[in-house]
């Protein structure tokens, strides 16, 4: 068992979080979380992969979703706030996340030069439609928005303290939680150790297959695949040397490709979070490393 530490929403996908002591678990992950996305004007998607700049907006969307409030973090101030009424109504229009079709409605010219002054580079806003019928694949396939895949990013504070201990020993700095923009952080999971007593356990979110979070629970779908978004520093907007995936590589590889830490999850069933609530691991299965 283990306690919710953090919740946080991402509503528009690669720019700043917001952390939250309560949040509504929908069908497709946290209420609003990456329900919105940066494109080009030709509608292909923007990350912080190519735009570590994004990481400096901070986006605020209303309990209702109707609203939604575009300020940053830059600090030249040159950037003041906007707020926008949401359309759900306008055209749809065809946008490109990694390679995939799906549709998105276009936020407004307001939005859009906001966004293409403080990228540097033409940008529009869309909002994911309500008829939106995305399945992100997995051990556990599910709902999704915009995010990169499952719905939900779940990740323990076991994990990220083992990897900034290895990271020490390497002479490199520790990281926060934020380079992993995770929806749920929790303490620690548990299993048994090798004396057969319960034990917190680093990295036990990858063997989680069916979690419980009072009435709400998730399915695991897959090992969260790390990129070059984690060498971004959230707070500077900007890319900082070769960690953590230099430290990642060493003792992270997954059987299948590439450097994992933290896992994706399905929403097998919606309900109200809070911090502080018990998360119960149902069923476990074997790491995929």
């Amino acid at each position: 068992m283990a306690d919710i530490m953090d919740l946080i929403c991402y509503p528009i996908k690669g720019c700043a979080g917001t952390s939250m002591s309560d949040a509504l678990l929908t069908p497709a992950g946290l209420a609003h979380d990456r329900s919105f996305m940066v494109i080009s004007e030709d509608g292909v998607y923007r990350t912080q992969r190519r735009h570590p700049r994004l990481a400096l907006i901070r986006p605020a969307v209303s309990a209702d979703g109707t609203q939604l409030t575009l300020d940053s973090a830059d600090a030249t101030g040159r950037y003041g706030a906007v707020c926008l009424d949401v359309t759900t109504s306008a055209p749809r229009r065809d946008v490109d996340l990694f390679g995939a079709a799906f549709q998105g409605i276009d936020q407004g010219d307001g939005a859009a030069a906001w966004l293409s002054e403080f990228l540097g580079i033409p940008s529009r806003l869309v909002r994911m439609p309500p008829e939106h019928d995305r399945v992100a694949d997995g051990l556990t396939p599910g709902p999704s928005g915009y995010a990169d895949s499952s719905a939900v990013h779940l990740l323990s504070h076991a994990s990220l303290t083992l990897l900034n201990r290895r990271m020490a020993e390497r002479g490199a700095p520790p990281l926060p939680m934020n380079r992993f923009r995770p929806n749920i952080v929790v303490d620690s999971l548990h299993g048994h150790d090798s004396g057969g007593d319960w034990a917190a356990v680093p990295h036990a979110e990858d063997r989680a297959r069916r979690i419980t979070i009072g009435e709400a629970e998730l399915g695991h779908a897959k090992l969260a695949v790390r990129c070059a978004v984690t060498l971004v520093e959230q707070e500077a907007g900007a890319r900082r040397g070769r960690e953590p995936l230099r430290t990642l590589a060493t003792y992270r590889r997954a059987a299948s490709g590439g450097v994992v830490f933290g896992a994706k999850f399905s929403v097998l069933r919606p309900g109200k979070l809070s911090v502080g609530d018990d998360v119960v691991v149902q069923e476990w299965g074997d790491a995929e490393l």
